[in-house]
Protein backbone atom coordinates (compact mmCIF):
# COMPACT_ATOMS: atom_id res chain seq x y z
CA UNK A 1 0.00 0.00 0.00
CA UNK A 2 2.92 2.46 0.98
CA UNK A 3 4.11 1.92 -2.53
CA UNK A 4 1.47 2.38 -4.60
CA UNK A 5 0.33 5.26 -2.50
CA UNK A 6 3.97 7.02 -3.51
CA UNK A 7 3.75 6.48 -7.17
CA UNK A 8 0.66 8.22 -6.69
CA UNK A 9 1.81 10.81 -5.23
CA UNK A 10 4.72 10.80 -7.13
CA UNK A 11 2.68 11.12 -10.61
CA UNK A 12 0.59 13.46 -10.00
CA UNK A 13 2.47 16.68 -9.93
CA UNK A 14 4.81 15.47 -12.85
CA UNK A 15 1.56 14.87 -15.24
CA UNK A 16 -0.09 18.57 -13.76
CA UNK A 17 3.20 20.18 -14.50
CA UNK A 18 3.43 18.79 -17.88
CA UNK A 19 -0.39 19.79 -18.69
CA UNK A 20 0.44 23.06 -17.49
CA UNK A 21 3.46 23.07 -20.14
CA UNK A 22 1.32 22.11 -22.78
CA UNK A 23 -1.15 24.37 -22.24
CA UNK A 24 1.57 27.36 -21.57
CA UNK A 25 3.35 26.25 -25.11
CA UNK A 26 -0.64 26.71 -27.39
CA UNK A 27 -0.84 29.70 -25.81
CA UNK A 28 2.07 30.99 -26.85
CA UNK A 29 2.69 29.47 -30.35
CA UNK A 30 3.18 32.13 -32.82
CA UNK A 31 -0.75 31.37 -34.79
CA UNK A 32 -2.47 31.35 -31.46
CA UNK A 33 -1.07 34.76 -30.61
CA UNK A 34 -1.91 36.08 -33.89
CA UNK A 35 -5.31 35.19 -32.77
CA UNK A 36 -5.52 36.59 -29.89
CA UNK A 37 -3.53 40.01 -31.17
CA UNK A 38 -6.62 39.64 -33.61
CA UNK A 39 -9.19 40.09 -30.55
CA UNK A 40 -6.68 42.71 -29.43
CA UNK A 41 -8.04 45.01 -32.73
CA UNK A 42 -11.62 44.30 -32.05
CA UNK A 43 -11.76 47.61 -29.31
CA UNK A 44 -10.02 49.97 -31.55
CA UNK A 45 -12.22 48.93 -34.76
CA UNK A 46 -15.15 49.71 -32.72
CA UNK A 47 -14.25 53.10 -31.27
CA UNK A 48 -13.36 54.26 -34.71
CA UNK A 49 -16.37 53.17 -36.14
CA UNK A 50 -18.47 54.96 -33.47
CA UNK A 51 -16.38 58.34 -34.21
CA UNK A 52 -16.75 58.10 -37.62
CA UNK A 53 -13.32 57.63 -38.68
CA UNK A 54 -14.27 54.76 -41.12
CA UNK A 55 -10.58 54.49 -42.90
CA UNK A 56 -8.65 54.05 -39.75
CA UNK A 57 -11.17 50.99 -38.81
CA UNK A 58 -11.19 49.80 -41.95
CA UNK A 59 -6.88 49.66 -41.83
CA UNK A 60 -7.21 48.04 -38.49
CA UNK A 61 -9.89 45.50 -39.46
CA UNK A 62 -8.40 44.54 -42.62
CA UNK A 63 -5.24 44.27 -40.82
CA UNK A 64 -7.39 41.27 -38.09
CA UNK A 65 -8.61 39.68 -40.99
CA UNK A 66 -5.65 39.37 -42.93
CA UNK A 67 -4.38 37.73 -39.19
CA UNK A 68 -6.65 35.62 -39.64
CA UNK A 69 -5.22 33.91 -42.81
CA UNK A 70 -1.95 34.49 -41.55
CA UNK A 71 -2.69 31.94 -38.29
CA UNK A 72 -3.82 29.20 -40.25
CA UNK A 73 -0.96 29.08 -42.84
CA UNK A 74 1.58 29.45 -40.32
CA UNK A 75 -0.03 26.60 -38.33
CA UNK A 76 0.03 24.37 -41.10
CA UNK A 77 3.90 25.75 -42.20
CA UNK A 78 4.98 25.07 -38.59
CA UNK A 79 3.25 22.11 -37.61
CA UNK A 80 1.93 24.09 -34.41
CA UNK A 81 -1.98 23.27 -34.88
CA UNK A 82 -3.40 23.15 -31.31
CA UNK A 83 -6.62 22.04 -29.99
CA UNK A 84 -6.58 25.30 -28.37
CA UNK A 85 -6.24 27.33 -31.99
CA UNK A 86 -9.28 25.01 -33.33
CA UNK A 87 -11.91 26.39 -30.65
CA UNK A 88 -10.25 30.09 -30.09
CA UNK A 89 -9.55 30.40 -34.28
CA UNK A 90 -13.61 30.58 -34.62
CA UNK A 91 -14.63 32.32 -31.61
CA UNK A 92 -12.30 35.25 -32.44
CA UNK A 93 -13.79 35.32 -35.80
CA UNK A 94 -17.19 35.23 -34.53
CA UNK A 95 -16.43 38.15 -32.18
CA UNK A 96 -15.08 39.83 -34.59
CA UNK A 97 -17.71 39.93 -37.15
CA UNK A 98 -20.39 39.54 -34.98
CA UNK A 99 -19.51 42.50 -33.41
CA UNK A 100 -18.87 45.02 -36.03
CA UNK A 101 -22.02 43.56 -37.39
CA UNK A 102 -23.75 44.71 -34.53
CA UNK A 103 -22.24 48.45 -34.63
CA UNK A 104 -22.82 48.82 -38.06
CA UNK A 105 -26.11 48.51 -37.55
CA UNK A 106 -26.32 50.81 -34.45
CA UNK A 107 -24.22 53.58 -36.45
CA UNK A 108 -26.28 55.49 -38.77
CA UNK A 109 -26.23 57.84 -41.95
CA UNK A 110 -28.73 59.39 -43.72
CA UNK A 111 -30.92 58.23 -40.85
CA UNK A 112 -30.10 54.61 -42.24
CA UNK A 113 -28.11 52.47 -40.35
CA UNK A 114 -24.77 50.92 -42.30
CA UNK A 115 -25.67 47.58 -42.34
CA UNK A 116 -29.37 46.93 -42.34
CA UNK A 117 -30.52 45.46 -39.11
CA UNK A 118 -32.09 42.18 -40.76
CA UNK A 119 -28.89 40.83 -41.60
CA UNK A 120 -27.74 41.35 -38.15
CA UNK A 121 -30.11 39.89 -36.36
CA UNK A 122 -29.93 36.48 -39.02
CA UNK A 123 -25.84 36.28 -38.28
CA UNK A 124 -26.12 36.66 -34.71
CA UNK A 125 -29.45 34.24 -34.62
CA UNK A 126 -27.15 31.51 -36.36
CA UNK A 127 -23.73 31.94 -33.83
CA UNK A 128 -26.00 31.84 -30.90
CA UNK A 129 -27.77 28.78 -32.20
CA UNK A 130 -24.63 27.38 -33.08
CA UNK A 131 -23.16 28.10 -29.44
CA UNK A 132 -25.77 26.66 -27.94
CA UNK A 133 -25.95 23.16 -29.70
CA UNK A 134 -22.61 22.83 -29.80
CA UNK A 135 -22.84 23.24 -26.18
CA UNK A 136 -25.45 21.12 -25.08
CA UNK A 137 -23.39 18.21 -27.71
CA UNK A 138 -20.46 18.67 -26.09
CA UNK A 139 -21.76 18.11 -22.33
CA UNK A 140 -24.32 15.51 -23.50
CA UNK A 141 -22.56 13.74 -26.29
CA UNK A 142 -18.76 14.68 -25.78
CA UNK A 143 -18.64 15.25 -29.23
CA UNK A 144 -16.13 17.79 -29.68
CA UNK A 145 -15.75 18.18 -33.75
CA UNK A 146 -16.98 21.76 -34.72
CA UNK A 147 -14.87 21.90 -37.71
CA UNK A 148 -16.38 24.97 -40.05
CA UNK A 149 -18.03 23.69 -43.43
CA UNK A 150 -16.88 24.80 -46.35
CA UNK A 151 -20.57 27.03 -46.90
CA UNK A 152 -19.06 28.40 -42.95
CA UNK A 153 -16.36 29.28 -44.26
CA UNK A 154 -17.77 31.27 -47.48
CA UNK A 155 -20.18 32.74 -44.77
CA UNK A 156 -17.19 33.93 -43.14
CA UNK A 157 -15.65 35.52 -46.81
CA UNK A 158 -18.83 37.15 -47.31
CA UNK A 159 -19.13 38.73 -44.09
CA UNK A 160 -15.92 40.13 -44.21
CA UNK A 161 -16.46 41.02 -47.53
CA UNK A 162 -19.66 42.97 -46.84
CA UNK A 163 -18.18 44.99 -43.81
CA UNK A 164 -15.50 45.73 -45.58
CA UNK A 165 -17.31 47.69 -48.20
CA UNK A 166 -20.01 49.11 -45.84
CA UNK A 167 -17.01 51.40 -44.53
CA UNK A 168 -15.91 51.91 -47.96
CA UNK A 169 -18.44 53.57 -49.52
CA UNK A 170 -18.51 55.99 -46.23
CA UNK A 171 -14.70 56.79 -46.93
CA UNK A 172 -15.76 57.31 -50.78
CA UNK A 173 -18.93 56.27 -53.00
CA UNK A 174 -18.56 55.09 -56.25
CA UNK A 175 -20.84 52.86 -58.06
CA UNK A 176 -19.20 49.99 -58.28
CA UNK A 177 -18.12 49.68 -54.42
CA UNK A 178 -22.37 50.52 -53.71
CA UNK A 179 -23.37 47.38 -55.79
CA UNK A 180 -20.19 45.03 -53.94
CA UNK A 181 -21.66 46.12 -50.73
CA UNK A 182 -25.10 44.92 -51.80
CA UNK A 183 -23.97 41.91 -53.21
CA UNK A 184 -21.57 40.82 -49.94
CA UNK A 185 -24.67 41.41 -48.09
CA UNK A 186 -26.86 39.58 -50.25
CA UNK A 187 -24.46 36.61 -50.07
CA UNK A 188 -24.45 37.29 -46.04
CA UNK A 189 -27.83 36.31 -45.93
CA UNK A 190 -28.03 33.42 -47.96
CA UNK A 191 -24.86 31.73 -46.96
CA UNK A 192 -25.90 32.53 -43.31
CA UNK A 193 -29.21 30.20 -44.09
CA UNK A 194 -27.32 27.80 -46.11
CA UNK A 195 -24.12 27.34 -44.07
CA UNK A 196 -26.86 26.88 -40.96
CA UNK A 197 -28.56 24.02 -42.53
CA UNK A 198 -25.66 22.31 -43.59
CA UNK A 199 -24.08 22.56 -39.85
CA UNK A 200 -27.71 20.55 -38.78
CA UNK A 201 -27.01 18.43 -41.45
CA UNK A 202 -22.98 17.77 -40.35
CA UNK A 203 -23.70 17.26 -36.73
CA UNK A 204 -26.37 14.34 -37.33
CA UNK A 205 -23.57 12.53 -39.19
CA UNK A 206 -20.83 13.08 -36.62
CA UNK A 207 -23.28 12.07 -33.77
CA UNK A 208 -23.77 9.04 -36.17
CA UNK A 209 -20.55 8.29 -37.02
CA UNK A 210 -19.96 8.38 -32.87
CA UNK A 211 -22.41 5.76 -32.13
CA UNK A 212 -21.65 3.76 -34.71
CA UNK A 213 -17.99 3.48 -33.31
CA UNK A 214 -19.06 3.13 -30.13
CA UNK A 215 -21.70 0.36 -30.74
CA UNK A 216 -18.40 -1.69 -32.49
Amino acid sequence: MSGENQFVGTSLPANSSQTRALKLSQILSAPNQLTLARLAFLPFVIIKIVDGHYGTALILFALAGLSDGLDGLLARRLHQQTLLGQYLDPIADKLLLSTTFLVLSIVRAHGQPLIPWKYTVLVFSRDICILLVSGVLYTIAGLRDFRPSIFGKANTFAQLAAVVFVMLIQIHYVKWVWVLEKTFLRAVFAFTIISGLHYVYLVGRRLHAMNATADS
